[in-house]
This record gives C-alpha cells, sequence and structure tokens, in this order.
C-alpha cells in the first residue's frame, strides 16, 4: 500500500512540474477561414405547349424569384469566388436559344450568359454551362437581385398546342468565401 501511495504521489508531482508555455489568445487575430458552400439557385420546367399561343411560336420568359444567395452584407464582404453551373435537359424536337440574364434592384441587366440548346433526337440531351466569377465579374454577380431566362425557339419543325417534351433548366452556385 505505502509503495502505491508513494507511485501516486510520483505521478502527481511529475505531472505538476511537467512542461507548459504561456497561451497565446493573439493567434486568434491571425485566423482566416476559407469555406466553400454550394446551393440551388434556380430552376424551371417548361412543356413544349408553353412555346405555342393561338397556334403561333412565341419566345417566353422566365423571371426567377429574388436570387437571395447574392444579397446580404456578409456574403459582399467575404465572397472571393463563385461558380456558377447550369444545366439543360431539352425533350423537344426542336432547338433553342437561351439567354440567362442577371437583373439588379431595378430590373436593370447586368450581364447575360447565352447557351444553345441543340433539338431533342431520341436520346439523352443536356447541355451544360459553368461560368466563374471573380474580381469585376464577381462585383457585378454580387449586384444580381433577379435571373430572367429568355428562351428563343430556333428553326425546326413546328410545335403545337398538342406537342410532347420539356425544357428543363436546374442551376447550383459554388460560393467560394474568405473570412478573416
Amino acid at each position: 500500500m505505502k509503495a502505491t501511495q508513494t507511485l501516486l504521489g510520483f505521478f502527481v508531482l511529475f505531472f505538476a512540474m511537467s512542461c507548459s508555455s504561456d497561451l497565446d489568445f493573439d493567434q486568434v487575430n491571425d485566423l482566416q477561414l476559407q469555406p466553400v458552400v454550394v446551393a440551388n439557385l434556380s430552376s424551371f420546367d417548361a412543356p413544349a405547349n408553353k412555346f405555342v399561343n393561338n397556334g403561333t411560336e412565341q419566345t417566353i420568359s422566365i423571371d426567377t424569384p429574388d436570387v437571395g444567395v447574392f444579397n446580404g452584407s456578409f456574403l459582399k464582404d467575404n465572397l472571393s469566388k463563385a461558380e456558377l453551373f447550369f444545366e439543360v435537359d431539352n425533350t423537344i424536337n426542336r432547338a433553342f436559344f437561351l439567354q440567362l440574364v442577371f437583373l439588379d434592384n431595378s430590373n436593370a441587366p447586368l450581364f447575360s450568359i447565352p447557351m444553345n440548346i441543340p433539338a431533342y433526337a431520341g436520346a439523352t440531351n443536356i447541355t451544360t454551362n459553368t461560368q466563374t466569377f471573380v474580381g469585376a465579374r464577381l462585383d457585378a454577380l454580387k449586384q444580381t437581385k433577379k435571373i430572367a431566362f429568355v428562351v428563343s425557339l430556333l428553326p425546326g419543325p413546328p410545335l403545337t398546342s398538342s406537342s410532347v417534351g420539356n425544357l428543363k433548366l436546374r442551376s447550383s452556385v459554388t460560393a467560394y468565401f474568405d473570412i478573416q
């Protein structure tokens, strides 16, 4: 028993006298976080008959609600890069021209992204487009309040109110932050 008490006393003394250094709490000032966040941006699903009005083919415009991902001071102060990904699945036997128009608070266009969508020919028909935003282009993106999608028909077989297929878009944003 005496040996156990002596051994216990030795360990307590050893740990009490072990080396330690002063803590430097100023290191928190050097903290730099660089998180990456992926979020859905917007989507639509337009059936073929939406491009026909009273038997006449038409260009359609699809406005999205406010794009909240670009709002707020945190994003404006800390966003260092953004990548926008767009995927369009066309199952309509017709080619399209898609114009993505980025709008500010007063619905004035800031910039646009064009996409040519080939006609459906019986096989998977997915068109993708990735846009990277840094510097001045990122500053313009940070002013975006809405995205309007303007879809125009390209020459091809006529569409009717009974035409089948859909034009589907889905998109996402990958946001790169630099928080200091």
